[in-house]
């Protein structure tokens, strides 16, 4: 398999390498233009296209041209290989390009292209920092070639008006980062108005670390949250209830699948704790719902891992970078109950009013390209998830780092000491150190380890983005040592300082081995870019998390009985070469495990995808579309009263009077008993309501676009009222349809038959709500101020 592709690679490669050739005859003549003339080429590029040439067809000239342009503004002529990575990109592909092999400048070129057609390209980068430097070091060549350049990103706080998004959207080129273009979807598809929408359809987008992106952060879709729910005074009492069970007799916890649960007799001891019947009935699924809640946070969230508690608020943390994850917040409720265990001040239980998957979002671009240090190893995924191959660009001039086998030590104090002592040695004779952790627990022992040899160092644990970029640009400086977690300043260059190169280079040591390889070799990349010299060294212990997890009962077995300092080797590196092996399969069973997450946050999704671009499609035709709605909103009133007499079969005098009150008229009605037997006598009375009513707001509103308008708006209410709920619904389902498998059912099937019988309860419930809207609502003004629409 693996030969397989990379003859596949070559191939790509000797197809890339003709076109460069090609580019790079046209090279002396570009040269030769004015700064008039060049600039110039984009207006006449445009013109050939409206006459019908082709994008592929202008391929060759364009990328000259740009070339010149980058050598002309920013003084770099892009090298052969960031042609040959430019032409990946604009062909769909992931370019896997080295640290330190100009990604940015790389860029520019397919960027150039592909914003030619004036539907817009985007670079969508992992965050804000480096969205706004490559906006502004590459904005001078796009606006000296004719361009406009938009940034996605604002300043926290910063008011940001429909004017200022459409302006970023509807520039040729756009830098943003990938969950600020995720939440501007979800945005857009709650506007109710075409003076609030500010997306154009999608065009063509690089993904810059593109592993990162669309796969390690795809295992939790993006979701807005808002309008609370009624609080729930069952956290309390359940978090109460959970701490008095005992473990194994009347709970279950699999730390590895992330499950906890009831047994049998925890069951038995909730009924007589709460003095009920059954928990398992209907009317007690909120109290079921409560106890799951509590089960989870006390024993599947961990303080300083999961979240921390700043001041009387729970932070969520990415505990592999040590980033506040500001903003976010559990769904379903989890955050409460990690707010009752706590015992911080409770927010409000806010309904997911949107989601959208990374899968779903990037699979809307017609074309989608990538870039990335460490592609190949994840292309089968890449493949399968969003229909792009990897090409992998050589370097510019051959790699001369050197890459150390692992040394492997059974216990932690003997890692941590050995990975100081060399740290000591390197140090010594001034060989800059970037130590990086997986951890900004390990990350912060280090440091004061280093503190107590008094070495001087940098810690960046990735909370500040714009000053950790800065930092990691200087960590090549001679007698430097940085310790950072893996994602700190990730997109910035290590500049060997004056001397360093004598010395070794760069020394990256990795104080374990992270969840996935990728991982591994973008950290090895961070020394020996563009030929420097360098090292890479990781040091591992028998009891880091990714063999504690993942090596299997043998290494367990091994490390309790050699976990103790009388052993003859204590300090000393385990030699057998079954370590390396054992270290290798652990992180292939990782990689397995984080790769069958996403497959399932793809399948849960597929569910909401269909029903999203069903409304979403649905509303874009109520926005856009002069439909006159007139004969349709008959349809649906018909279909609402058949569906209300069809379900209350047995209707009592008391009943019919509140359903009128509740959804037709608030005017007291007078029919008789004997009438109710009669579902057409009660059909064509509710016909006569509906109609008059119409009349009324017809005669209101007095012309027929103003009219037309309050049933757009009653329909478009109705539909997001519902949509909201549906989404919150299903968000729900799939915190707690998990739970089924204990019962030997399929997650999946049953999430896919719950959500389809709740997609067609809510194409009903709409239909109902728009019944209410047209019926109940109240129309206030006059056609000079114009009118205000009150819905109940």
């Amino acid at each position: 398999m693996k030969d397989n592709h990379s003859f596949i690679n070559r191939m790509k490669l000797r197809e890339l390498r003709r076109i460069l050739k090609k580019i790079n005859a046209l090279a002396p003549s570009m040269s030769r233009l004015s700064d008039e003339e060049l600039a110039a080429k984009t207006q006449e590029f445009r013109m050939r296209l409206q006459e019908g040439e082709s994008l592929d067809s202008l391929t060759v000239e364009a990328f000259a041209v740009m070339r010149e342009a980058d050598k002309r503004i920013l003084g770099m002529f892009p090298f052969d290989v960031q042609v040959l990575g430019g032409l990946a990109l604009h062909q769909g592909h992931i370019a896997e390009m080295k640290t330190g092999e100009g990604k940015t400048l790389t860029a520019t070129l397919p960027l150039y292209l592909n914003a030619l057609l004036g539907k817009g390209a985007m670079l969508v980068t992992t965050n804000e920092y480096l969205a706004r430097r490559d906006a502004e070091e590459m904005g001078q060549v796009y606006r000296f070639m004719g361009l406009t350049v938009g940034v996605g990103v604002f300043e926290e706080g910063e008011e940001v008006s429909t004017e200022d998004k459409r302006a970023v959207y509807d520039a040729d080129i756009t830098y943003t980062t990938s969950t600020a273009l995720g939440f501007d979807y979800l945005a857009e598809n709650l506007a109710a108005d075409k003076k609030d929408k500010f997306l154009r359809p999608f065009h063509y987008v690089i993904v810059d670390e593109a592993d990162a992106v669309l796969l390690d952060s795809a295992q939790t879709p993006l979701i807005i949250s808002g309008s609370p729910r009624v609080p729930s005074n069952l956290y309390d009492v359940s978090n109460q209830f959970v701490l008095t069970l005992q473990k194994e007799e009347e709970y279950h916890l699999n730390q590895e699948e992330k499950v906890v649960y009831l047994t049998e007799k925890g069951s038995r001891y909730a009924e007589e704790f709460f003095d009920i019947e059954d928990l398992y009935e209907e009317r007690y699924f909120e109290l079921n719902r409560h106890i799951n809640l509590a089960l989870r946070a006390q024993h599947l969230y961990q303080k300083d891992v999961d979240y921390v508690v700043m001041g009387d608020e729970v932070q969520l943390l990415d505990n592999r970078t040590g980033r506040i994850l500001g903003g976010t917040r559990l769904q379903s409720g989890i955050h409460q109950a990690i707010e009752t265990k706590e015992g911080v001040k409770k927010t409000k239980d806010s309904r997911s009013m949107a989601s959208v998957t990374y899968q779903s979002l990037f699979n809307m671009f017609p074309r989608l390209a990538g870039m990335t240090g460490t592609g190949k190893l994840a292309e089968d995924e890449l493949i399968s998830t969003y229909r792009v191959s990897v090409v992998v660009i050589p370097t510019n001039t051959p790699i001369q780092r050197i890459d150390y086998p692992d040394k492997v030590y059974v216990t932690l104090p003997e890692k941590l000491y050995a990975t100081l002592a060399y740290v000591k040695e390197l140090h010594e004779k001034g060989q800059p150190v970037l130590l990086i952790s997986g951890t900004v627990d390990i990350a912060e022992i280090y440091s004061r380890m280093l503190l107590r040899e008094g070495i001087p160092h940098s810690v960046l644990t990735a909370k500040n983005t714009a000053k950790e970029a800065l930092i990691i640009k200087e960590a090549g400086r001679k007698g430097t040592v940085t310790v950072a977690t893996s994602l700190a300043g990730r997109g910035t260059d290590i500049k060997l300082g004056e001397g360093v190169a004598e010395l070794g280079g760069l020394a990256v040591i990795g104080t374990e081995r992270m969840p996935n390889s990728r991982i591994d070799w973008q950290l090895r990349g961070r020394a020996g870019r563009q030929g420097d010299p360098g090292l890479s060294q990781f040091f591992v212990s028998l009891e880091d998390e990714l063999l504690i997890q993942h090596g299997g009962k043998w290494v367990n077995q091994y490390f309790e009985k050699h976990n103790h300092a009388e052993r003859t080797n204590y300090g000393q590196p385990l030699k057998s070469r079954r370590y390396q092996r054992i270290i290798r399969l652990a992180q292939a069973k990782s990689e397995d495990k984080a790769m069958s997450a996403r497959e399932s946050t793809v399948r849960f999704d597929e569910s909401l995808r269909v029903q999203r671009n069903k409304i979403y499609a649905l509303r874009d035709e109520l926005i856009y579309e002069d439909t006159l709605l007139g004969t349709q909103i008959d349809r649906i009133f018909e279909e609402a009263i058949d569906d209300y007499l069809h379900q209350h079969p047995q209707r009592t005098l008391e009943a019919f009077r509140r359903y009128i009150l509740e959804n037709y008229s608030y005017q007291p009605q007078h029919f008789s008993d004997h009438q109710l037997s009669d579902p057409q006598g009660l059909k064509d009375y509710l016909w006569k309501l509906y109609q008059e009513e119409l009349q009324k707001k017809q005669q209101a509103l007095k012309t027929d676009q103003q009219f037309s308008e309050f049933l757009r708006l009653s329909v478009l209410r109705a539909i997001d009222t519902c949509w909201i709920e549906q989404v919150d619904n299903l968000q729900q389902l799939k915190s707690f349809v998990v739970m089924r498998q204990i019962g030997q059912r399929d997650s999946i099937t049953e999430y896919y038959r719950e959500s389809l019988l709740s997609y067609e309860q809510m194409s009903m419930d709409v239909k109902h709500l728009i019944v209410r809207n047209i019926m109940l609502s109240s129309v206030d003004g006059n056609s000079t101020d114009g009118y205000s629409i009150y819905f109940v």
